[in-house]
């Protein structure tokens, strides 16, 4: 709203030659809880909307996904879901149909999260223990999205890296997934070129259009990567992070990214040496732990050039808090794809690791 997004969208829906009738809802806080969705459900029923438009980052976006959700099947209550957030690709428990009522459009303000094309709605249990649940049907993919790179030209630096390096993740997690496939594959090594080249000049220059519209692509083809292939152990213990102390996705994910695919090495050299190609590493003529390896430098590096912070320990996180974080992330969706399997106590270790920036 402040930085006239709003108005632009709203005047090109009253030229049309019907007048649209529009009702604004602004309350969205990063990482959406359970009352926002509540708060937008009841304006919607007030309101009565045929269409939702869904404007600004991740959090916007799932936020609209969740109240769609609940405004089109008012009998489904959160508490029933949350039970039952199963793993997208089994189909153990479907969620009710949407679009009876009213159809999503979505345009993100931020190169990150993908949440415009994909089928994941991350909601925070704010009430019982700021706990992240990821929502994961089809049937909360938007009908349809608007990626304009304009839209995200104004973000900030730390923001244009921290949501870069979400991007970044997205790719990594959906190439080394468990569930890749050739799909996946050519989406999530094309996000990752276009992220090593562009995001350090979308950074540098938040003007410099070719590498926003660059960022707007990877965000894309990372979105539809890990739409297909899920994610694994970076997501499910970031999720963690940010419902425990309200942290900034991207800047968590970025933290816990060498560290996980470290552990994650042995489960696909092949894969790993890919990644580090793809981020402009030379591989020819080394081993294959060797360039797999030189994946990991090349995501540290990465982040030294965006500045991002080196451990979680700079973020005031608690070193009594890594149990219960391992716990909830053991049972988060993102972990089943996870190239390798963990134990609470080696996910522990990654927190700490992460922690002290070993």
């Amino acid at each position: 709203i402040q930085l006239g997004y709003v108005d632009k969208v709203l005047y090109y829906l009253r030229k049309r030659e019907s007048y649209c009738h529009c009702e604004i809802f602004s309350e969205v806080e990063p990482d959406p809880s359970v009352e926002t969705i509540q708060n937008g459900v009841r304006a919607m029923n007030a309101f009565q909307p045929d269409v939702i438009i869904a404007l600004g980052g991740g959090s916007a976006i799932d936020a609209a996904k969740g109240m769609w959700l609940f405004y089109e099947n008012p009998e489904t209550s959160f508490d029933g879901l949350r039970l039952k957030f199963m793993d997208i690709r089994k189909r153990a428990f479907h969620f009710p149909n949407l679009g009876k009522k009213t159809q999503m459009v979505a345009i993100p303000t931020t190169s990150g999260t993908g949440s415009e094309v994909t089928s994941f709605s991350v909601i925070t249990d704010k009430k019982n223990g700021n706990i992240k649940y990821p929502l994961a049907d089809y049937e909360l993919t938007p009908d349809v999205a608007i990626i304009d790179p304009q839209f995200v030209s104004t973000m900030p630096k730390s923001i244009t890296a921290d949501t870069g390096m979400d991007v970044l993740t997205h790719a990594i997690e959906a190439y080394v997934s468990t569930d890749a496939n050739p799909l996946t594959d050519a989406a999530a090594i094309m996000a990752i070129k276009m992220i090593a080249h562009y995001l350090p000049k979308a950074v540098a220059n938040g003007n410099y259009m070719k590498a926003r519209d660059k960022m707007a692509y990877a965000q894309y083809l990372a979105g539809i990567a890990f739409n297909n292939a899920s994610l694994g152990y970076v997501h499910a213990m970031a999720h963690q992070l940010g419902g425990f102390y309200n942290l900034p996705h991207g800047v968590c994910n970025a933290i816990l990214l060498p560290y996980v695919e470290s552990y994650n090495l042995i489960g696909n050299m092949n894969r790993f040496r890919d990644v580090a190609q793809a981020m402009g590493v030379q591989v020819e003529g080394i081993s294959v732990t060797c360039a797999a390896e030189k994946a990991i430098e090349a995501i540290k590096k990465l982040s030294r050039q965006l500045e991002i912070p080196t451990d979680l320990k700079q973020l005031g996180v608690r070193e009594e808090d890594f149990g219960i974080m391992a716990d909830n992330a053991k049972k988060d969706v993102c972990q089943l794809t996870n190239p390798r399997t963990a134990t609470r106590e080696q996910v522990i270790e990654i927190y700490r690791q992460a922690y002290v920036g070993e």
